[in-house]
Protein backbone atom coordinates (compact mmCIF):
# COMPACT_ATOMS: atom_id res chain seq x y z
CA UNK A 1 0.00 0.00 0.00
CA UNK A 2 1.42 3.29 -0.96
CA UNK A 3 1.29 6.39 1.22
CA UNK A 4 -1.66 8.69 0.95
CA UNK A 5 -1.50 11.01 -2.05
CA UNK A 6 -1.81 14.77 -1.88
CA UNK A 7 -4.01 15.95 -4.72
CA UNK A 8 -3.20 19.61 -4.13
CA UNK A 9 -0.22 21.58 -5.37
CA UNK A 10 2.78 21.63 -3.09
CA UNK A 11 2.58 23.96 -0.09
CA UNK A 12 4.50 24.42 3.11
CA UNK A 13 4.52 21.24 5.16
CA UNK A 14 5.88 20.23 8.55
CA UNK A 15 8.30 17.35 8.59
CA UNK A 16 7.41 14.42 10.85
CA UNK A 17 10.54 13.17 12.58
CA UNK A 18 11.24 10.08 14.57
CA UNK A 19 12.51 11.99 17.58
CA UNK A 20 10.22 15.05 17.75
CA UNK A 21 11.06 17.69 20.34
CA UNK A 22 7.36 18.29 20.87
CA UNK A 23 4.74 15.63 20.20
CA UNK A 24 1.64 16.05 22.33
CA UNK A 25 0.15 12.74 21.29
CA UNK A 26 3.27 10.79 22.17
CA UNK A 27 3.72 12.78 25.36
CA UNK A 28 0.23 11.77 26.41
CA UNK A 29 1.11 8.12 25.92
CA UNK A 30 4.39 8.54 27.76
CA UNK A 31 2.35 9.78 30.71
CA UNK A 32 0.11 6.74 30.40
CA UNK A 33 3.18 4.51 30.38
CA UNK A 34 4.48 6.22 33.49
CA UNK A 35 1.20 5.65 35.31
CA UNK A 36 0.93 2.04 34.20
CA UNK A 37 4.47 1.31 35.33
CA UNK A 38 4.08 3.12 38.64
CA UNK A 39 7.39 4.90 38.09
CA UNK A 40 8.79 7.91 36.30
CA UNK A 41 9.77 7.68 32.65
CA UNK A 42 13.54 7.59 32.39
CA UNK A 43 15.46 10.71 31.44
CA UNK A 44 18.39 10.94 29.03
CA UNK A 45 20.85 10.64 31.92
CA UNK A 46 19.16 7.49 33.27
CA UNK A 47 19.34 5.31 30.17
CA UNK A 48 19.49 1.58 30.77
CA UNK A 49 22.30 -0.31 29.08
CA UNK A 50 22.03 -1.42 25.47
CA UNK A 51 21.17 -4.94 26.63
CA UNK A 52 18.28 -3.56 28.70
CA UNK A 53 16.72 -1.59 25.83
CA UNK A 54 13.06 -2.46 25.31
CA UNK A 55 12.26 -3.56 21.77
CA UNK A 56 9.24 -4.40 19.68
CA UNK A 57 10.26 -7.11 17.21
CA UNK A 58 8.56 -7.27 13.81
CA UNK A 59 8.78 -10.71 12.22
CA UNK A 60 8.76 -10.07 8.49
CA UNK A 61 6.86 -12.37 6.14
CA UNK A 62 7.83 -10.57 2.94
CA UNK A 63 5.62 -7.50 2.81
CA UNK A 64 7.31 -4.58 1.04
CA UNK A 65 5.74 -2.34 3.69
CA UNK A 66 6.89 -4.07 6.84
CA UNK A 67 9.20 -1.05 7.14
CA UNK A 68 6.16 1.11 7.80
CA UNK A 69 5.37 -0.93 10.90
CA UNK A 70 8.87 -0.28 12.24
CA UNK A 71 8.46 3.43 11.50
CA UNK A 72 5.17 3.68 13.36
CA UNK A 73 6.64 1.99 16.43
CA UNK A 74 9.75 4.17 16.45
CA UNK A 75 7.63 7.29 16.11
CA UNK A 76 6.31 6.36 19.55
CA UNK A 77 9.86 6.45 21.03
CA UNK A 78 10.15 2.68 21.24
CA UNK A 79 12.93 0.84 19.42
CA UNK A 80 11.73 -1.60 16.77
CA UNK A 81 13.65 -4.04 14.61
CA UNK A 82 12.58 -6.08 11.60
CA UNK A 83 13.76 -9.69 11.58
CA UNK A 84 13.17 -12.61 9.17
CA UNK A 85 10.83 -15.40 10.16
CA UNK A 86 13.82 -17.75 10.02
CA UNK A 87 15.85 -15.93 12.68
CA UNK A 88 16.71 -18.29 15.60
CA UNK A 89 14.64 -17.54 18.66
CA UNK A 90 17.68 -17.02 20.90
CA UNK A 91 18.75 -14.15 18.63
CA UNK A 92 15.29 -12.60 18.84
CA UNK A 93 15.32 -12.85 22.63
CA UNK A 94 18.74 -11.14 22.68
CA UNK A 95 16.92 -8.02 21.43
CA UNK A 96 14.99 -7.93 24.74
CA UNK A 97 11.54 -7.89 23.10
CA UNK A 98 8.56 -6.49 25.01
CA UNK A 99 6.19 -7.55 22.26
CA UNK A 100 6.11 -9.16 18.81
CA UNK A 101 4.35 -8.03 15.63
CA UNK A 102 3.79 -10.47 12.77
CA UNK A 103 3.79 -8.60 9.45
CA UNK A 104 1.74 -9.03 6.33
CA UNK A 105 3.02 -10.95 3.34
CA UNK A 106 2.14 -12.29 -0.12
CA UNK A 107 1.79 -15.98 0.83
CA UNK A 108 -1.26 -18.01 1.84
CA UNK A 109 -0.65 -19.69 5.16
CA UNK A 110 -2.26 -22.98 4.09
CA UNK A 111 0.13 -23.43 1.14
CA UNK A 112 3.16 -25.69 1.33
CA UNK A 113 6.28 -23.76 2.26
CA UNK A 114 4.44 -20.71 3.58
CA UNK A 115 6.62 -18.88 6.14
CA UNK A 116 5.63 -19.23 9.79
CA UNK A 117 7.37 -18.34 13.06
CA UNK A 118 8.55 -21.03 15.50
CA UNK A 119 5.63 -22.47 17.46
CA UNK A 120 7.25 -21.66 20.81
CA UNK A 121 6.67 -17.97 20.09
CA UNK A 122 3.32 -18.48 21.78
CA UNK A 123 4.94 -19.98 24.88
CA UNK A 124 6.94 -16.84 25.68
CA UNK A 125 3.87 -15.03 27.04
CA UNK A 126 4.91 -11.95 25.06
CA UNK A 127 2.08 -9.83 23.63
CA UNK A 128 1.62 -10.60 19.92
CA UNK A 129 -0.04 -8.50 17.22
CA UNK A 130 -0.62 -10.18 13.85
CA UNK A 131 -1.33 -7.98 10.82
CA UNK A 132 -3.14 -9.44 7.78
CA UNK A 133 -0.99 -12.49 6.93
CA UNK A 134 0.28 -12.30 10.52
CA UNK A 135 -3.28 -12.73 11.76
CA UNK A 136 -3.71 -15.73 9.49
CA UNK A 137 -0.47 -17.23 10.82
CA UNK A 138 -1.80 -16.96 14.39
CA UNK A 139 -5.05 -18.60 13.33
CA UNK A 140 -3.32 -21.42 11.47
CA UNK A 141 -0.77 -22.19 14.20
CA UNK A 142 -3.21 -22.08 17.11
CA UNK A 143 -5.84 -24.36 15.67
CA UNK A 144 -8.15 -22.12 13.63
CA UNK A 145 -8.96 -22.28 9.93
CA UNK A 146 -8.01 -19.98 7.05
CA UNK A 147 -9.20 -20.28 3.47
CA UNK A 148 -9.48 -18.26 0.29
CA UNK A 149 -12.46 -15.94 0.43
CA UNK A 150 -15.21 -15.76 -2.15
CA UNK A 151 -14.66 -12.02 -2.33
CA UNK A 152 -11.38 -10.13 -2.00
CA UNK A 153 -11.26 -7.04 0.18
CA UNK A 154 -9.03 -4.25 -1.09
CA UNK A 155 -9.13 -0.59 -0.17
CA UNK A 156 -10.83 1.30 2.61
CA UNK A 157 -13.48 -0.33 4.78
CA UNK A 158 -15.43 0.61 7.88
CA UNK A 159 -14.39 -1.30 10.99
CA UNK A 160 -17.14 -1.70 13.58
CA UNK A 161 -15.71 -2.33 17.04
CA UNK A 162 -17.76 -4.66 19.24
CA UNK A 163 -15.57 -4.49 22.36
CA UNK A 164 -14.76 -0.80 22.85
CA UNK A 165 -13.38 -1.49 26.33
CA UNK A 166 -10.51 -3.62 25.02
CA UNK A 167 -7.17 -1.88 25.73
CA UNK A 168 -6.25 -2.08 22.03
CA UNK A 169 -9.16 0.28 21.24
CA UNK A 170 -8.65 2.80 24.05
CA UNK A 171 -9.71 6.28 22.91
CA UNK A 172 -11.09 5.08 19.56
CA UNK A 173 -14.66 5.63 18.30
CA UNK A 174 -16.92 2.62 17.74
CA UNK A 175 -16.45 2.81 13.96
CA UNK A 176 -13.22 3.70 12.17
CA UNK A 177 -11.92 3.64 8.60
CA UNK A 178 -9.24 1.00 7.92
CA UNK A 179 -7.26 -0.21 4.91
CA UNK A 180 -7.80 -3.78 3.73
CA UNK A 181 -5.68 -5.79 1.29
CA UNK A 182 -6.42 -9.52 1.45
CA UNK A 183 -8.02 -12.43 -0.33
CA UNK A 184 -7.84 -15.06 2.46
CA UNK A 185 -10.30 -15.00 5.35
CA UNK A 186 -10.59 -16.39 8.86
CA UNK A 187 -13.17 -19.17 8.64
CA UNK A 188 -12.80 -20.37 12.23
CA UNK A 189 -10.94 -18.63 15.05
CA UNK A 190 -8.52 -20.60 17.25
CA UNK A 191 -9.83 -21.86 20.62
CA UNK A 192 -9.98 -19.08 23.20
CA UNK A 193 -10.24 -16.24 20.68
CA UNK A 194 -13.22 -13.98 20.13
CA UNK A 195 -14.08 -11.47 17.42
CA UNK A 196 -13.50 -7.89 18.59
CA UNK A 197 -14.46 -6.06 15.38
CA UNK A 198 -15.90 -6.68 11.93
CA UNK A 199 -16.34 -5.09 8.51
CA UNK A 200 -19.03 -5.71 5.94
CA UNK A 201 -16.96 -8.43 4.24
CA UNK A 202 -14.94 -9.72 7.24
CA UNK A 203 -16.92 -11.04 10.22
CA UNK A 204 -13.56 -11.50 11.97
CA UNK A 205 -11.65 -8.34 11.12
CA UNK A 206 -10.00 -8.25 14.54
CA UNK A 207 -9.69 -11.02 17.10
CA UNK A 208 -8.00 -11.48 20.45
CA UNK A 209 -7.70 -13.71 23.49
CA UNK A 210 -6.94 -13.28 27.19
CA UNK A 211 -3.18 -13.86 26.65
CA UNK A 212 -2.69 -10.56 24.80
CA UNK A 213 -2.54 -12.15 21.36
CA UNK A 214 -4.37 -10.11 18.73
CA UNK A 215 -4.94 -10.41 15.00
CA UNK A 216 -5.85 -7.55 12.65
CA UNK A 217 -7.10 -8.27 9.16
CA UNK A 218 -6.45 -4.65 8.15
CA UNK A 219 -3.21 -2.64 7.92
CA UNK A 220 -2.74 -0.06 10.70
CA UNK A 221 0.73 0.87 9.40
CA UNK A 222 -0.53 2.75 6.31
CA UNK A 223 -1.88 6.28 6.34
CA UNK A 224 -5.15 5.03 4.87
CA UNK A 225 -5.96 3.75 8.39
CA UNK A 226 -6.25 7.12 10.18
CA UNK A 227 -6.36 5.59 13.69
CA UNK A 228 -3.56 3.12 12.95
CA UNK A 229 -1.01 4.99 15.04
CA UNK A 230 -3.43 5.00 17.99
CA UNK A 231 -3.76 1.23 17.74
CA UNK A 232 0.02 0.83 17.75
CA UNK A 233 0.33 3.19 20.73
CA UNK A 234 -2.25 1.21 22.66
CA UNK A 235 -0.42 -2.02 21.89
CA UNK A 236 2.96 -0.57 22.85
CA UNK A 237 2.03 1.23 26.05
CA UNK A 238 -1.12 -0.40 27.39
CA UNK A 239 -0.43 -4.00 26.44
CA UNK A 240 3.38 -4.31 26.12
CA UNK A 241 3.93 -1.78 28.95
CA UNK A 242 6.78 0.00 27.18
CA UNK A 243 8.16 3.22 28.66
CA UNK A 244 8.96 5.07 25.45
CA UNK A 245 12.55 6.03 26.23
CA UNK A 246 14.19 5.67 22.82
CA UNK A 247 15.33 9.06 21.49
CA UNK A 248 17.99 10.45 19.19
CA UNK A 249 20.35 11.10 22.12
CA UNK A 250 19.74 7.55 23.32
CA UNK A 251 20.61 6.17 19.90
CA UNK A 252 23.69 8.39 19.69
CA UNK A 253 24.96 7.11 23.04
CA UNK A 254 24.30 3.48 22.15
CA UNK A 255 25.93 3.84 18.72
CA UNK A 256 29.11 5.36 20.12
CA UNK A 257 29.39 2.46 22.57
CA UNK A 258 28.83 -0.09 19.79
CA UNK A 259 31.37 1.55 17.47
CA UNK A 260 34.01 1.55 20.21
CA UNK A 261 33.29 -2.11 20.96
CA UNK A 262 33.53 -3.06 17.28
CA UNK A 263 36.58 -0.97 16.33
CA UNK A 264 38.63 -0.88 19.52
CA UNK A 265 41.96 0.76 18.72
CA UNK A 266 41.63 0.03 15.02
CA UNK A 267 41.64 2.62 12.22
CA UNK A 268 38.56 3.44 10.17
CA UNK A 269 38.15 5.09 6.79
CA UNK A 270 34.85 6.66 5.78
CA UNK A 271 33.49 7.72 2.41
CA UNK A 272 32.01 11.23 2.36
CA UNK A 273 29.54 11.91 -0.41
CA UNK A 274 28.21 15.30 0.67
CA UNK A 275 24.89 13.87 1.83
CA UNK A 276 23.45 13.70 5.31
CA UNK A 277 23.96 9.91 5.62
CA UNK A 278 27.73 9.97 5.23
CA UNK A 279 28.04 13.20 7.24
CA UNK A 280 26.17 11.73 10.22
CA UNK A 281 28.12 8.47 9.92
CA UNK A 282 31.45 10.29 9.91
CA UNK A 283 30.48 12.53 12.83
CA UNK A 284 29.24 9.59 14.89
CA UNK A 285 32.36 7.50 14.22
CA UNK A 286 34.60 10.50 14.94
CA UNK A 287 32.94 11.04 18.31
CA UNK A 288 33.55 7.38 19.07
CA UNK A 289 37.20 6.98 18.00
CA UNK A 290 38.55 10.48 17.29
CA UNK A 291 41.62 10.75 15.05
CA UNK A 292 41.59 7.03 14.25
CA UNK A 293 39.06 8.02 11.55
CA UNK A 294 40.18 9.25 8.12
CA UNK A 295 37.54 10.40 5.64
CA UNK A 296 37.79 10.21 1.88
CA UNK A 297 35.89 12.28 -0.62
CA UNK A 298 36.10 10.37 -3.88
CA UNK A 299 35.11 12.26 -6.99
CA UNK A 300 33.74 9.54 -9.25
CA UNK A 301 33.07 11.93 -12.14
CA UNK A 302 29.33 11.32 -11.71
CA UNK A 303 28.58 14.31 -9.51
CA UNK A 304 26.46 17.35 -10.27
CA UNK A 305 27.90 20.69 -11.32
CA UNK A 306 30.21 22.22 -8.65
CA UNK A 307 29.29 19.43 -6.23
CA UNK A 308 32.85 18.37 -5.42
CA UNK A 309 33.94 21.91 -4.59
CA UNK A 310 30.86 22.74 -2.51
CA UNK A 311 31.00 19.44 -0.62
CA UNK A 312 34.64 19.82 0.35
CA UNK A 313 34.04 23.40 1.46
CA UNK A 314 31.08 22.36 3.62
CA UNK A 315 32.95 19.53 5.34
CA UNK A 316 36.07 21.59 5.97
CA UNK A 317 33.96 24.40 7.41
CA UNK A 318 31.73 22.37 9.73
CA UNK A 319 33.43 19.04 10.47
CA UNK A 320 36.86 18.89 12.07
CA UNK A 321 37.81 15.67 10.30
CA UNK A 322 40.84 14.30 8.49
CA UNK A 323 39.68 14.48 4.85
CA UNK A 324 41.56 13.12 1.82
CA UNK A 325 40.36 14.13 -1.67
CA UNK A 326 40.71 11.57 -4.48
CA UNK A 327 39.84 12.41 -8.09
CA UNK A 328 38.94 9.07 -9.67
CA UNK A 329 36.73 10.38 -12.48
CA UNK A 330 38.65 8.69 -15.26
CA UNK A 331 38.63 5.32 -13.47
CA UNK A 332 34.86 5.25 -13.01
CA UNK A 333 34.06 6.44 -16.52
CA UNK A 334 36.38 3.79 -17.94
CA UNK A 335 34.58 1.10 -15.93
CA UNK A 336 31.21 2.29 -17.23
CA UNK A 337 32.21 2.46 -20.89
CA UNK A 338 29.71 0.50 -22.97
CA UNK A 339 27.57 -0.45 -19.93
CA UNK A 340 23.80 0.08 -20.26
CA UNK A 341 22.28 -2.22 -17.62
CA UNK A 342 21.50 -0.27 -14.40
CA UNK A 343 22.26 -3.18 -12.07
CA UNK A 344 25.65 -3.60 -13.73
CA UNK A 345 26.31 0.11 -13.30
CA UNK A 346 25.57 -0.12 -9.58
CA UNK A 347 27.75 -3.18 -9.06
CA UNK A 348 30.69 -1.75 -10.99
CA UNK A 349 30.53 1.54 -9.11
CA UNK A 350 30.26 -0.18 -5.75
CA UNK A 351 33.19 -2.43 -6.54
CA UNK A 352 35.36 0.44 -7.79
CA UNK A 353 34.65 2.47 -4.64
CA UNK A 354 35.83 -0.46 -2.53
CA UNK A 355 38.94 -0.91 -4.68
CA UNK A 356 39.87 2.73 -4.19
CA UNK A 357 39.19 2.61 -0.45
CA UNK A 358 41.43 -0.41 -0.05
CA UNK A 359 44.19 1.19 -2.13
CA UNK A 360 44.05 4.41 -0.12
CA UNK A 361 43.86 2.49 3.16
CA UNK A 362 47.24 0.90 2.44
CA UNK A 363 48.80 4.38 2.37
CA UNK A 364 47.57 4.95 5.94
CA UNK A 365 49.17 1.80 7.31
CA UNK A 366 47.07 -0.83 9.07
CA UNK A 367 43.39 -0.03 8.42
CA UNK A 368 40.72 -2.60 9.22
CA UNK A 369 37.36 -0.86 8.86
CA UNK A 370 35.25 1.00 6.32
CA UNK A 371 32.39 3.18 7.62
CA UNK A 372 29.36 3.61 5.35
CA UNK A 373 26.11 5.56 5.58
CA UNK A 374 23.93 2.57 4.67
CA UNK A 375 20.26 3.08 5.64
CA UNK A 376 17.42 0.65 6.29
CA UNK A 377 15.65 1.28 2.93
CA UNK A 378 18.95 0.44 1.15
CA UNK A 379 19.03 -2.89 2.97
CA UNK A 380 15.36 -3.67 2.33
CA UNK A 381 15.35 -2.89 -1.39
CA UNK A 382 18.61 -4.77 -1.95
CA UNK A 383 17.21 -7.87 -0.19
CA UNK A 384 19.99 -8.68 2.24
CA UNK A 385 20.22 -11.49 4.76
CA UNK A 386 17.94 -9.57 7.11
CA UNK A 387 15.07 -9.49 4.61
CA UNK A 388 15.34 -12.66 2.56
CA UNK A 389 11.53 -12.99 2.38
CA UNK A 390 11.14 -9.71 0.51
CA UNK A 391 11.43 -9.31 -3.25
CA UNK A 392 14.54 -7.60 -4.62
CA UNK A 393 13.75 -4.16 -6.05
CA UNK A 394 17.24 -2.98 -6.97
CA UNK A 395 20.78 -3.26 -5.66
CA UNK A 396 22.10 -0.26 -3.78
CA UNK A 397 25.75 0.30 -4.59
CA UNK A 398 26.73 0.12 -0.90
CA UNK A 399 24.78 -3.11 -0.31
CA UNK A 400 24.25 -5.18 -3.46
CA UNK A 401 27.29 -3.66 -5.15
CA UNK A 402 29.79 -4.80 -2.52
CA UNK A 403 32.22 -7.61 -3.37
CA UNK A 404 31.73 -10.96 -1.64
CA UNK A 405 35.20 -10.76 -0.09
CA UNK A 406 36.51 -7.50 1.27
CA UNK A 407 39.73 -6.70 3.08
CA UNK A 408 37.92 -4.04 5.11
CA UNK A 409 35.21 -4.77 7.66
CA UNK A 410 32.11 -2.60 7.54
CA UNK A 411 31.00 -0.13 10.20
CA UNK A 412 27.39 0.86 9.47
CA UNK A 413 25.87 2.68 12.46
CA UNK A 414 22.82 3.89 10.48
CA UNK A 415 21.93 0.51 8.96
CA UNK A 416 18.61 0.31 10.81
CA UNK A 417 17.53 3.95 10.45
CA UNK A 418 15.30 5.80 8.01
CA UNK A 419 16.26 9.11 6.41
CA UNK A 420 14.20 11.26 8.77
CA UNK A 421 15.69 9.39 11.73
CA UNK A 422 19.18 10.13 10.40
CA UNK A 423 18.34 13.82 10.14
CA UNK A 424 17.07 13.87 13.72
CA UNK A 425 20.26 12.12 14.82
CA UNK A 426 22.34 14.64 12.86
CA UNK A 427 20.57 17.44 14.68
CA UNK A 428 21.44 15.80 18.00
CA UNK A 429 25.05 15.63 16.81
CA UNK A 430 25.03 19.36 16.07
CA UNK A 431 25.27 19.26 12.26
CA UNK A 432 24.18 22.43 10.39
CA UNK A 433 20.71 22.63 8.87
CA UNK A 434 21.91 22.99 5.25
CA UNK A 435 23.78 19.71 5.59
CA UNK A 436 20.90 17.92 7.31
CA UNK A 437 18.28 18.91 4.75
CA UNK A 438 20.22 18.34 1.55
CA UNK A 439 18.03 16.26 -0.75
CA UNK A 440 19.08 12.61 -1.17
CA UNK A 441 21.51 11.94 -3.99
CA UNK A 442 22.26 8.35 -5.09
CA UNK A 443 25.69 6.85 -4.52
CA UNK A 444 26.03 5.87 -8.21
CA UNK A 445 25.39 9.55 -8.94
CA UNK A 446 24.29 10.68 -12.37
CA UNK A 447 25.08 7.28 -13.87
CA UNK A 448 21.61 6.02 -12.95
CA UNK A 449 19.98 9.23 -14.17
CA UNK A 450 21.40 8.62 -17.63
CA UNK A 451 19.44 5.87 -19.34
CA UNK A 452 21.88 3.77 -21.30
CA UNK A 453 25.64 4.25 -21.62
CA UNK A 454 27.31 6.96 -19.55
CA UNK A 455 29.53 9.28 -21.57
CA UNK A 456 31.19 12.63 -20.85
CA UNK A 457 28.87 14.34 -23.34
CA UNK A 458 25.74 12.95 -21.70
CA UNK A 459 27.04 13.86 -18.25
CA UNK A 460 27.48 17.48 -19.30
CA UNK A 461 23.99 17.57 -20.82
CA UNK A 462 22.45 16.17 -17.65
CA UNK A 463 24.48 18.44 -15.37
CA UNK A 464 23.25 21.49 -17.26
CA UNK A 465 19.62 20.38 -17.09
CA UNK A 466 19.89 19.45 -13.41
CA UNK A 467 21.46 22.82 -12.61
CA UNK A 468 18.47 24.62 -14.16
CA UNK A 469 15.98 22.45 -12.25
CA UNK A 470 17.65 23.14 -8.91
CA UNK A 471 18.07 26.84 -9.67
CA UNK A 472 14.38 27.34 -10.41
CA UNK A 473 13.19 25.24 -7.47
CA UNK A 474 15.40 27.15 -5.03
CA UNK A 475 14.33 30.51 -6.48
CA UNK A 476 10.71 29.44 -5.88
CA UNK A 477 11.64 28.44 -2.29
CA UNK A 478 10.35 24.89 -2.85
CA UNK A 479 13.59 22.97 -2.25
CA UNK A 480 12.87 22.01 1.37
CA UNK A 481 9.28 21.00 0.61
CA UNK A 482 10.37 18.29 -1.83
CA UNK A 483 12.00 14.98 -0.92
CA UNK A 484 13.82 14.79 -4.25
CA UNK A 485 13.69 16.63 -7.54
CA UNK A 486 16.04 15.89 -10.41
CA UNK A 487 16.44 15.55 -14.16
CA UNK A 488 16.82 12.28 -16.06
CA UNK A 489 18.49 12.05 -19.47
CA UNK A 490 16.53 9.38 -21.32
CA UNK A 491 17.72 7.35 -24.29
CA UNK A 492 14.70 8.59 -26.26
CA UNK A 493 15.27 11.05 -29.11
CA UNK A 494 12.47 12.96 -30.75
CA UNK A 495 11.88 15.36 -33.63
CA UNK A 496 11.63 19.06 -32.85
CA UNK A 497 11.68 22.44 -34.55
CA UNK A 498 14.10 25.10 -33.35
CA UNK A 499 14.85 28.23 -35.35
CA UNK A 500 12.85 26.88 -38.30
CA UNK A 501 15.16 23.88 -38.47
CA UNK A 502 14.37 20.24 -37.80
CA UNK A 503 16.10 18.85 -34.71
CA UNK A 504 16.46 15.32 -33.43
CA UNK A 505 17.37 15.75 -29.78
CA UNK A 506 17.26 14.00 -26.44
CA UNK A 507 14.27 13.95 -24.10
CA UNK A 508 14.75 15.14 -20.50
CA UNK A 509 12.38 13.87 -17.81
CA UNK A 510 11.83 15.78 -14.57
CA UNK A 511 11.06 13.78 -11.43
CA UNK A 512 9.85 15.37 -8.16
CA UNK A 513 8.50 13.36 -5.22
CA UNK A 514 7.32 13.78 -1.65
CA UNK A 515 8.13 11.06 0.88
CA UNK A 516 8.89 10.40 4.54
CA UNK A 517 11.22 7.44 4.20
CA UNK A 518 11.81 6.61 0.50
CA UNK A 519 9.82 3.38 0.90
CA UNK A 520 6.76 5.04 -0.64
CA UNK A 521 6.49 8.35 -2.49
CA UNK A 522 4.00 10.50 -4.35
CA UNK A 523 4.73 12.83 -7.25
CA UNK A 524 4.76 16.52 -6.46
CA UNK A 525 2.12 18.80 -7.99
CA UNK A 526 4.48 21.58 -9.01
CA UNK A 527 2.89 24.89 -10.00
CA UNK A 528 2.49 25.06 -13.77
CA UNK A 529 4.46 28.28 -14.05
CA UNK A 530 7.49 26.62 -12.40
CA UNK A 531 7.24 23.62 -14.73
CA UNK A 532 6.97 25.92 -17.74
CA UNK A 533 10.00 27.96 -16.66
CA UNK A 534 12.12 24.83 -16.16
CA UNK A 535 11.11 23.44 -19.56
CA UNK A 536 11.73 26.73 -21.39
CA UNK A 537 15.19 27.15 -19.88
CA UNK A 538 16.28 23.56 -20.56
CA UNK A 539 15.33 23.53 -24.25
CA UNK A 540 16.85 26.97 -24.79
CA UNK A 541 20.02 26.62 -22.71
CA UNK A 542 21.01 22.94 -22.91
CA UNK A 543 22.41 21.70 -26.24
CA UNK A 544 20.85 18.60 -27.86
CA UNK A 545 17.62 18.77 -25.81
CA UNK A 546 14.35 19.57 -27.57
CA UNK A 547 11.71 18.02 -25.31
CA UNK A 548 10.96 17.96 -21.56
CA UNK A 549 8.41 15.70 -19.82
CA UNK A 550 7.25 15.48 -16.18
CA UNK A 551 7.02 12.12 -14.37
CA UNK A 552 3.67 11.79 -12.55
CA UNK A 553 4.13 8.23 -11.24
CA UNK A 554 4.02 7.38 -7.54
CA UNK A 555 6.07 4.74 -5.71
CA UNK A 556 4.76 2.10 -6.05
CA UNK A 557 4.43 1.16 -8.87
CA UNK A 558 7.55 3.10 -9.88
CA UNK A 559 10.71 3.64 -7.85
CA UNK A 560 11.97 7.15 -7.07
CA UNK A 561 15.00 6.89 -9.35
CA UNK A 562 14.51 5.73 -12.91
CA UNK A 563 17.26 3.11 -12.69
Amino acid sequence: MQDQKNSEQITNTSDERLFPSEDLEVSTYLEIAKNLQGEQTVTESQYPTVAERETIVVIDFGSQYSMLIARRIRECHVYCELVPSTMPWNEIMALNPRGVILSGGPASVYEDGAPIPPAYLYETHLPILGICYGMQVITFQLGGQVSAGKKNEYGQATLNISDVDAPLFHGLPESIVVWMSHGDHIVEMPPGFRALAHTENSPVALMGNDRNIFGLQFHPEVVHTPYGKNIFQNFIYRICRCKGNWTSNRFKTESIVKIREQVGEGKVICALSGGVDSAVTATLVHQAIGDNLTCFFINNGLLRREEAERTLNTFQKHLKLNIVYVDASDRFLAKLRGVTDPETKRRLIGLEFINIFEEEAIKLGQVEFLAQGTLYPDVIESTSVETKAAAKIKSHHNVGGLPAKMKLRLVEPLRYLFKDEVRALGSALGLPEDMLWRQPFPGPGLSIRIIGEVTREKLEILRSADWIVMNEIKKAKLYHQIWQIFAVLTDVRSVGVMGDYRTYGYLIAIRAVKSDDAMTADWVRLPYEIMAKISDRIVNEVPNINRVVYDITSKPPATIEWE
